[in-house]
């Protein structure tokens, strides 16, 4: 072997050594998924609990992942859900196929939160919105919870986001 040539087993340690985490997403980055966790476990701790709001913002910062979340917009979405509880209510009644009062607790509280993102705030984009209350599903959910929060969430996106919706699908 030459001096410019290398064993084979320098070239598998330098390029694994050579493989860096991902640029986008730095350690202890706050993030809006960890916020919309932290909300999910107020909103269904509320819901059980029927804890009053400042005691739950109080609660949640005890929460291990609480540093991980961008505080900022946890607070802020916690705040529009739990204000516009009834709105997000009546508005998902017709996109549910049971009385609300047989929906999962958590489910419950999911579409609470993806509906306030949906109805409220179009600066995310529905699809996003659907996305991350999918992810939330399987992470707390039910075993195929996740499918029917799909499936809710896409007909409340069309009524409520509907020239959004329907520039995407055209």
């Amino acid at each position: 072997m030459t001096d410019t040539q290398k064993p084979v087993t320098s070239l598998v340690v330098e390029s694994v050594v050579a493989k860096k985490p991902s640029a986008s997403k730095k350690p202890g980055t706050k993030n809006r998924r960890k916020s919309r966790e932290l909300v999910l476990k107020a909103v269904y701790r509320g819901m059980l609990n029927a804890s009053e709001l400042t005691q739950i913002f109080r609660d949640m910062t005890d929460d291990p992942d609480y540093n991980k979340a961008d505080e900022a917009y946890f607070r802020q979405l916690l705040q529009a859900v739990t204000t516009n509880l009834q709105v997000i209510d009546d508005k998902l009644i017709h996109f549910i196929d049971r009385p609300m009062s047989e929906l999962s607790p958590v489910e419950h509280a999911i579409l609470r939160i993806a509906g306030c993102e949906l109805m409220f705030d179009a600066t995310i984009p529905y699809r996003v919105v659907i996305n991350e209350g999918v992810e939330l599903a399987k992470l707390f959910g039910g075993t195929d919870g996740h499918k029917y929060i799909n499936g809710v969430l896409d007909k409340l996106a069309a009524d409520v986001r509907a020239a959004e919706v329907q520039a995407a699908r055209s």
